[in-house]
C-alpha cells in the first residue's frame, strides 16, 4: 500500500492579470535538449530548463544511462557532458518516466538499436496511454520491442550489438510531432534514408534542433498542409548551448485568462512563438482577442517574443481545422475562451484530444456542464455555447492542462471553482499557483494524503 497525495485548487472568482511575467522553459525543448545533448560530441550548457517533473524525468534517465548532467540550479542552467551516439550504457533498472508520454515516445525511437536491453515505464496514467503508434513503425525498422498486451506501457526493448535499423518511407496517419521525432530519432541510427511525411505541419522542434547540433536533414513542402523530412543515418551531433524559450502551451492559460478578465492588460516575456506552435494565437486572435507581439527574435534557432494580452470581448468561431495540430495541447485553456464567447464554437478534427493525459474532450465538456455552460462532446471535438459561469467543483482527472484551465476559468465565473486531483500540475509547470497569484489569479491549493490501496 503506498500513500498518494491529493491536491485540491480552490479558485475564487474575478480578479483580472497584469503585470510582466515569464512563465517556465518549454517543455517540448527541454525533452529534446538533454536527449541530443547527452549523445552530442562536447560539453552544452542549458539555460530556462524546465524543472518540471516530466522533463526532469527524461533528465534523470540519461543519468540512469551514464551522461554526465550537472543541474538544474534555481535558474534552470544544465551542463551535460556528451558521450556520443553510441556512449550510452545500460540502465540498472527500468527507465521510470512518470507522466510524461514525450519521453516515452521518443525514447522508443532513439533507444531502440543501442546494443543494450532496457524497459520504459511510466505511472498509472502512462501506462493507458496508446504507443504502438510509435513502436509500430520502429518494429517496422528492424527494432525489437514488447509493448504491454494492449499497445501501451511498459515497453522492452530487447537491442543486441547484432540489431540493425533500416530507413523507411514513413507517412503518418495522424499529425503527431511525437511520432514524427521517434521515427527521425530511429533514423539517427538507421541504415540509409529515413523519411517521415505529415499529413499537416506539427511542431518542428526536433528538426529545428538537429539542424543546431549539425545534423543534415532535408525539409519538403510537398504542399500546404504535407512535409516530408528526411535524414540520413550514421551522423553525429556537436554539442551546442541552448537558452529554452518559456513554453507557449503554459503560457496559454495566461493569454486565455488576460482574455475574458475585465481590466486585464499582462505581457508574457520571452515566449517561444514556432510557428507551429502559435496556432493558440491564431484561434484566440479569430475569436476577437487583444494579442500582440512585441521584441521578436530568433534564440537558438527558435523565434520568441514577449507577448502582450489584453481583456477583448470573444466571440464564437468554427475553428479552422488547420489550427488543431498547431494548438493540440492548448484545447483545455481555449475551451475555457470559447465558454465565455459570444455564440458558438465548433472543435473538429482533434480526435487526438481523446488520448492524451485524459480524454480532454470528455474532461472539459464535463467541467464546463457543471459550471453551466451548454456544451456537448464529438469524437472528434466540441460544441461549446458561450454564456456565464458560475461556481462549481470540477474533476481535473489528474491532468495538468485540465486544473490550469478551469483555475482560470474563475476570472469570469460568478462563483468558487474547485479543482480536483491537480499533483500533475507539477509535470509542466510547477510554479504554476505562485505566478497566478502574482498575476492575480485568488486561487490556492491545499493538500491532503489518502492511502492508494489500488498500487498496493
Amino acid at each position: 500500500m503506498s500513500v498518494e497525495q491529493r491536491i485540491t485548487y480552490t479558485a475564487q472568482a474575478g480578479g483580472c492579470l497584469t503585470g510582466q511575467v515569464r512563465v517556465p522553459g518549454d517543455k517540448s525543448i527541454s525533452h529534446r535538449s538533454i536527449m541530443l545533448g547527452s549523445l552530442s560530441e562536447g560539453t552544452m550548457k542549458i539555460s530556462g530548463f524546465l524543472q518540471g517533473e516530466d522533463s526532469l524525468a527524461t533528465l534523470k534517465a540519461f543519468r540512469a544511462m551514464g551522461v554526465n548532467i550537472t543541474g538544474p540550479d534555481k535558474f534552470g542552467n544544465v551542463v551535460i557532458e556528451g558521450v556520443g551516439m553510441h556512449g550510452l550504457k545500460a540502465p540498472a533498472a527500468p527507465l521510470d518516466l512518470g507522466n510524461s508520454g514525450t519521453s516515452m515516445r521518443l525514447l522508443t525511437g532513439l533507444l531502440a538499436a543501442q546494443g543494450f536491453d532496457l524497459t520504459l515505464a511510466g505511472d498509472e496514467s502512462l501506462s493507458t496511454r496508446p504507443m504502438k503508434r510509435v513502436t509500430d513503425p520502429v518494429i517496422q525498422m528492424g527494432a525489437n520491442i514488447e509493448p504491454n498486451t494492449n499497445g501501451t506501457a511498459p515497453l522492452t526493448i530487447k537491442s543486441d550489438n547484432n540489431t540493425q535499423l533500416n530507413g523507411i518511407d514513413y507517412t503518418l496517419p495522424m499529425a503527431s510531432a511525437q511520432v514524427k521525432s521517434c521515427v527521425l530519432l530511429a533514423g539517427l541510427y538507421a541504415q540509409g534514408e529515413t523519411c517521415v511525411t505529415e499529413p499537416a505541419p506539427t511542431r518542428d522542434h526536433t528538426e529545428r534542433m538537429l539542424q543546431g547540433f549539425g545534423y543534415t536533414l532535408e525539409v519538403q513542402n510537398i504542399d500546404e498542409q504535407r512535409r516530408k523530412i528526411c535524414l540520413q543515418g550514421g551522423g553525429k551531433l556537436i554539442a551546442c548551448d541552448i537558452d529554452v524559450p518559456s513554453d507557449i502551451s503554459s503560457t496559454a492559460f495566461f493569454i486565455v485568462g488576460a482574455s475574458i478578465a475585465k481590466g486585464s492588460d499582462i505581457t508574457l516575456q520571452h515566449v517561444g512563438i514556432n510557428p507551429t506552435r502559435i496556432g493558440v494565437i491564431n484561434i484566440l486572435k479569430a475569436m476577437g482577442a487583444d494579442i500582440t507581439l512585441s521584441n521578436e527574435q530568433e534564440v537558438g534557432g527558435e523565434p520568441v517574443a514577449d507577448i502582450c494580452v489584453r481583456y477583448a470581448r470573444l466571440k464564437g468561431i468554427h475553428i479552422p481545422e488547420d489550427q488543431v495540430p498547431l494548438a493540440i495541447d492548448e484545447f483545455p485553456a481555449i475551451a475555457i475562451a470559447a465558454a465565455c464567447a459570444d455564440g458558438q464554437t465548433i472543435l473538429t478534427g482533434a480526435e487526438e484530444l481523446r488520448v492524451k493525459e485524459s480524454d480532454r474532450i470528455q474532461a472539459m465538456v464535463d467541467g464546463l456542464q457543471i459550471l453551466g455552460i451548454d456544451c456537448q462532446g464529438t469524437d472528434d471535438g466540441m460544441i461549446i455555447n458561450g454564456g456565464t459561469m458560475s461556481s462549481g467543483t470540477v474533476d481535473s482527472l489528474g491532468d495538468h492542462r485540465i486544473a490550469m484551465s478551469f483555475a482560470m476559468a474563475a476570472l469570469a465565473a460568478q462563483g468558487t471553482i474547485t479543482i480536483k486531483d491537480c499533483a500533475n500540475v507539477n509535470t509542466s509547470f510547477p510554479d504554476f499557483i505562485a505566478l497566478a497569484q502574482k498575476t492575480g489569479l485568488n486561487v490556492s491549493s491545499s493538500s491532503d494524503s489518502s492511502d492508494d490501496k489500488a498500487s498496493s
